[in-house]
C-alpha cells in the first residue's frame, strides 16, 4: 500500500487519533488498521496471537505509521479489560474503536448446532462487543466523543440455512448499533455498522473457496465478484473520520450488490 499526503484529505485526516481494532492481525481488521495508521492514527492491534500482531505492526511502522500490540481473547472480559489498560497506557486515549473480531465454529443447519458452539458464536460475535463498547464509551465522552464501528455482515440482514447462528449473532449486532448510537449520540459518539458480503479473507474461506458459493455471487451479484478486505477498510476510514461525523446508527453494507439482486 502507497503512502497518502494527508494535506491533501482533509475530511479523511485521522492525524491526531487513537484506533483500537480487534482483530487486526490479518483480513479485514488488518486492512482497517493499516489504513487508519495510513490515514495518521496510532493505532493498537489485537488478536488471539502476538506474533501475528506484531507482524502488523511492523508492516505499519514500515510505513511510516505508529502502532503497538497486545494479545487479546474478545471472548475473556478480563482480557478485553487488559486490552483497554494498555491501549490507554500506550496511545493515551481511544478515540475511535472498531469490534471486528469474531468467531463462528459452526457451519450447518440450526436444527444441529450444539449449545456451546451457539453460545460461543452469541458471546464472541454480541457480548464481547457490548463488553469492550462499556468499557471505552465512558471515557471516550469523557474526552470530547469519538467512532465505534461494528464489523457486522450481509449474514445480519439476510437468513442462511448454513450460517444461521452467525446470522443471529450479526443481526444482534446490529441492534447492538442502533441502541448504542442513541444512548451516546449526546456525547458526540457515533456508532455504526459495516455489513460486507463475502471478502477474500481466511475467515470467510469455507465460502469462496466453496466453487457453487462463489459461482452464484459472480452470476448474481451486479459486480460479478467478491470484495477484498481494502475495500471494507475505506468505509471504515469514513466512519472514523470527519466526513462520517452526522452519521450514527446506520449499517453500510458492501456486497457487490449481492442483498439488492436476490442472488448469493
Amino acid at each position: 500500500m502507497k503512502g497518502i499526503k494527508m494535506d491533501n484529505n482533509p475530511l479523511f485526516n485521522l492525524k491526531g487519533k487513537t484506533a483500537v481494532i480487534t482483530g487486526s492481525s490479518r483480513g479485514i481488521g488488518k486492512a482497517i488498521a493499516i489504513r487508519m495508521a495510513q490515514y495518521g492514527a496510532k493505532v493498537m492491534i489485537s488478536s488471539r496471537k502476538i506474533d501475528a500482531c506484531n507482524k502488523v505492526v511492523d508492516e505499519i511502522k514500515a510505513l511510516g505509521g505508529e502502532a503497538y500490540a497486545q494479545e487479546c481473547n474478545i471472548g475473556s472480559k478480563e482480557a478485553l479489560q487488559n486490552l483497554c489498560d494498555v491501549s490507554y497506557d500506550k496511545l493515551g486515549q481511544i478515540d475511535i474503536l472498531v469490534l471486528n473480531a469474531a468467531s463462528n465454529p459452526y457451519y450447518g443447519p440450526l436444527a444441529k448446532i450444539t449449545d456451546e458452539a451457539f453460545d460461543k458464536i452469541m458471546n464472541n460475535n454480541v457480548k464481547s462487543n457490548l463488553w469492550l463498547s462499556n468499557m471505552v464509551l465512558p471515557k471516550m465522552a469523557e474526552t470530547g466523543g469519538g467512532k465505534a464501528i461494528v464489523i457486522s455482515s450481509i449474514a445480519g440482514i439476510k437468513g442462511s440455512d448454513v450460517l444461521g447462528a452467525y446470522s443471529i449473532s450479526k443481526t444482534a449486532d446490529l441492534g447492538l448499533v442502533r441502541s448504542l448510537a442513541v444512548e451516546w449520540g449526546s456525547k458526540n459518539i457515533t456508532v455504526n455498522a459495516l455489513c460486507p458480503g463475502i471478502i477474500k479473507t481466511d475467515f470467510a474461506r469455507a465460502l469462496w473457496e466453496n466453487p457453487k458459493i462463489l459461482e452464484d455471487v459472480e452470476k448474481y451479484a451486479p459486480l460479478q465478484r467478491i470484495g477484498v478486505p481494502d475495500e471494507v477498510a475505506g468505509a471504515a476510514i469514513l466512519l472514523a473520520s470527519d466526513s462520517g461525523s452526522f452519521i450514527t446508527g446506520q449499517k453500510i453494507v458492501m456486497d457487490g450488490g449481492v442483498t439488492i439482486s436476490g442472488g448469493g
